[in-house]
Order: structure tokens, then C-alpha cells, then sequence
């Protein structure tokens, strides 16, 4: 059948989704996810292509190679077959690895050498790979990287302002999300406008100014801790609060680090990183909760006014990930501070999360899309597998 499995694992959870070649395009006909890996209370559900339960069991998944191991065996247990290729999402890959390509011994040597730039995510990628490529000892395997679609920055926006050594050793704005908005360039096709923003705000949450189908800046930088405030990490943070953080309160870099990405955000601000919950206390006449929503949205508008600047002009807002696919009172918040630009919603448009939520009058386009980055990978492995090997 010529199926590409894709693999998008995340810290306690594995997302897969099983795709065909369909005119053209890549068609799911499984997907599922591995929840609350390492928990006693661990879940493991796949669809088929209508959406059906094909399989849904709670049980202890103490690892994602235990994970994958219980998805191969239910995938070959449903007449599914071996796949004639594997994909793996890769947050970072380092300075060197910025394009998608099959997996070698040279390049997992070149993820090693790259761990600091994301020592929770590649070491546990890398030992998934190994343990895949046991399973299916013949079955290529192709890493897809989020930093890819912003290879096309150019150097003004992706150089800090720092020493030259110091870019040379890789530190420098690489950006992510890149699968997300590289789908939502592929879905809009030629109805995609010159200068676009898109918005994706989930637990982690970014945005891209988009030209001519090409990024031209982002907002989250060395790492997914840059931006705009997010579920539990800062976002962009004077430098000088980590030095007095290390100097007054005498925190080491693993206690900054869990600081920066885990305490933070929404959750430090009112309590919790769950939108909704927010929301719900914040129409309480809760303070913090208003405040966090308040910096969350502030902060996007000044994202997307300044990608306004950077663009020379707007043709189109897209709202993804899943606060912006859901949150009709975000993206009115955010919306409303943009009226200047010209930006005008249609409220019912807006609560109903249709496709386009902009009004009539509107000078720019305002949309709700669904981000599909397995489905991604899957076009870039089929593309890659296509090409041939070098020797």
C-alpha cells in the first residue's frame, strides 16, 4: 500500500498517523496518540480514516519505545502492513541539520553533537529512531525539522546581537513550528496572499511573518522559550533576570531552565496553562486570570503589528494551533487591538470558529485553520523517499 508512518512524539505522549498517496496528496487512514507515557494511567487510542475507534485500551506505557512497540503490533493487528517509510518530527536539529532528509548514522552522529540545543527532546528521539529501526530493520527512516521552514530568514532577523563566536557555534534565531505553518502554506495553495501572519497558539505558541509563501521572521528564537508568553514558559525575558536569578537567588542553569519553560507563562500569571480555565475565572472577576489572558493577547498583537512593519503591509491573519482554532474571546482580544490596521471581525463568524471570521468590510483577511503536521511530514518523506540515495 505504500504507507508512511509518522512519529511526533512529545515529553509524555506519541502522536502517529498513517498515510497513502491519494491524487496527489497524503490521506490519513490511522491516526492515533499514546497519552501519559511513564503513567500508571497511560492511554493509547488509533482511528481509522472515518474517524472510528479502531482501538482505545488504558495501560502502562513506561517509555515511548514501549509505545511504539504497542502501536506496531496494534497497527499489524488491524491488516495495516509494514509502512515503506518512517517519519520523525524533530523540534531542533542544531545549526548543521536545518533540512529534512533521510536518517544516517552521520546524521543521528550530528544530533548528538546537538543535544544542548534541545537536551530533553533529541536524546529521547534519537534512542525512539534506534528502537524503530529494530522493528522495521528495512524501512527508511527521514527526520523533519521544525527549525526548516525558517531557513529563509534573512540574516537581520536571525542574527542576535552578540559576538560573532558566538554565532559561529550556532546561536542564532532558528525558529519552530515550522511543520505547522509549512502545512498551512501547502493547504492555502494559490489562494496564499503575499504577506501573511500566522498566529499558532497552543501551550506552546509562536508566530510567523510569511512572504510570498516564504518566512521572513518568527518570534520564538534559540530555543521554544523565545516569544511571546506561553502555557508555562516566559517567552523573550530581559537577559538580566536570569543573572539576577543565578546572582541574588543563587539558581544553577537546570533550576533556570525548569524556571523558564515549566513555571512560567500563563501558568505563573493566573495559576494555570489551560486557557479555558482561564477564561471561565477570569468572567469570575478573577484578577490574575485577567491579567494572564491580558499579556498573552497584548503580546500578540505587538507581534503581528510589528510583522505588519516587517512586511511592508497585511494581506491576511490565520489564527491556528489549538487556542487559536478555539478561543473565539482571544482572538477578539487580539483582533480588536489591530483595528488600526484595518482588521475587522465578524462577531458570529468569530463564535461559530468558521474558516474565515473576518467581516465583509474587513481590509484583512482573518482566518481559523487547522494545522496538520503529520500530514507534512508525510508530503516531505514521500518527496524525500522519491529522490535517490547517495552513495
Amino acid at each position: 500500500m505504500n504507507t508512511i508512518l509518522v512519529i511526533n512524539s512529545g515529553s509524555s505522549s506519541l502522536k502517529f498517523g498513517l498515510f497513502v498517496n491519494h491524487n496527489g496528496d497524503e490521506h490519513p487512514i490511522a491516526r492515533g496518540n499514546a497519552d501519559a507515557i511513564g503513567a500508571d494511567n497511560g492511554k493509547l487510542e488509533i482511528v481509522d480514516e472515518q474517524g472510528n475507534n479502531v482501538f482505545k485500551e488504558t495501560q502502562h506505557l513506561d517509555s515511548h519505545k514501549t509505545a511504539f512497540n504497542q502501536i506496531a503490533k496494534c497497527l499489524a493487528s488491524l491488516k495495516y502492513g509494514p509502512p515503506c517509510a518512517i517519519g520523525h518530527r524533530f523540534v531542533h536539529g542544531g545549526p548543521h541539520l536545518v533540512a529534512h532528509q533521510r536518517i544516517t548514522e552521520d546524521v543521528l552522529a550530528e544530533l548528538q553533537k546537538a543535544v544542548h540545543f534541545a537536551p530533553l527532546h533529541i536524546p529521547a528521539a534519537v534512542e525512539l529512531i534506534r528502537y524503530t529501526e529494530k522493528i522495521f530493520p528495512q524501512v527508511p527512516q527521514f527526520a523533519c525539522f521544525d527549525t526548516a521552514f525558517h531557513q529563509t530568514m534573512p540574516e537581520a532577523a536571525y542574527r542576535f546581537a552578540i559576538p560573532e563566536q558566538y554565532f559561529a557555534e550556532g546561536v542564532r534565531r532558528y525558529g519552530f513550528h515550522g511543520l505547522s505553518y509549512a502545512s498551512i502554506v501547502y493547504a492555502l495553495g494559490k489562494d496564499l496572499p503575499s504577506k501573511v501572519v500566522v498566529a499558532h497558539l497552543g501551550n506552546g505558541a509562536s508566530l510567523a511573518a510569511i512572504a510570498d509563501g516564504k518566512s521572513v521572521d518568527t518570534s520564538m528564537g534559540l530555543t521554544p522559550t523565545g516569544g511571546i508568553p506561553m502555557g508555562s514558559r516566559t517567552g523573550d525575558l530581559d537577559p538580566g533576570v536570569s543573572l539576577f536569578l543565578m546572582r541574588v537567588h543563587k539558581l544553577n542553569d537546570a533550576a533556570i531552565e525548569t524556571l523558564l519553560n515549566h513555571d512560567s507563562g500563563l501558568k505563573a500569571l493566573g495559576g494555570t496553562n489551560d486557557m479555558r480555565v482561564l477564561q471561565q475565572a477570569s468572567g469570575e472577576g478573577d484578577h490574575n486570570a485577567s491579567l494572564a489572558i491580558e499579556i498573552f493577547c497584548r503580546s500578540i498583537a505587538k507581534t503581528i503589528a510589528s510583522y505588519a512593519s516587517v512586511l511592508g503591509g497585511l494581506d491576511l491573519l490565520i489564527f491556528a494551533g489549538g487556542i487559536g482554532e478555539h478561543s473565539s474571546a482571544v482572538r477578539a482580544n487580539v483582533c480588536q487591538r489591530l483595528e488600526f490596521l484595518g482588521i475587522a471581525l465578524d462577531a458570529e463568524r468569530n463564535q461559530a470558529s468558521s474558516p474565515v471570521i473576518s467581516s465583509d468590510t474587513s481590509k484583512i483577511a482573518v482566518r481559523v485553520m487547522v494545522t496538520e503536521e503529520e500530514k507534512q511530514i508525510a508530503r516531505h518523506c514521500r518527496a524525500l523517499l522519491e529522490q535517490p540515495v547517495k552513495s
